[in-house]
């Protein structure tokens, strides 16, 4: 019978569970590493750069057509800019004008987080100089979004 147990082969329980415990360990180390929340955070923020910058040269481009005018309702207080197909862009500011039939814009861009309905999370104004800056008040991790011509 002595044998019979000598002769078989195979993996004792104490050294499956180390070999567990040590891809734990690692798998561990790598998600710490990789933190895919920092790096979704990035793909926003990164998003929210190029939005904010394609709002702005749309809205200048727009101002170049039309003699130096910019779209209406940007004024000097920093105003979320009106989502398009919004049911009601009261108390922001409308920028359709820039997506009408696609001239300047396809879409008003969104920030990938918006929390308002009629928002699109970006905000504009107008400086005492007559420039623009539009900016992503929801960036992650500290950063600031900001652009300004």
């Amino acid at each position: 019978m002595k044998k019979l147990f000598r002769s078989q082969k195979g993996f004792t329980l104490i050294e499956i569970l180390l070999v567990v415990a040590a891809i734990a360990i690692l798998a561990g180390i790598v998600i710490v590493a990789i933190n895919p929340g920092k790096q979704l955070g990035d793909t926003r923020n990164a998003q929210r750069r190029s939005d904010v910058t394609t709002i702005l040269n749309a809205a200048y481009q727009y101002s170049i057509d039309n003699n130096g005018v910019l779209p209406a309702g940007v004024t000097a207080s920093s105003t979320e800019i009106c989502a398009q197909g919004a049911a009601d862009c009261t108390g922001v500011i409308d920028l359709s004008v820039l997506a009408l039939n696609g001239k300047y814009l396809v879409g008003i861009p969104q920030d990938p987080q918006k929390v308002t309905v009629n928002g699109t999370g970006y905000f504009i104004f107008r400086d005492a100089n007559g420039r623009l800056t539009v900016t992503a008040p929801l960036a992650e991790q500290a950063a600031v979004i900001s652009v300004t011509r």
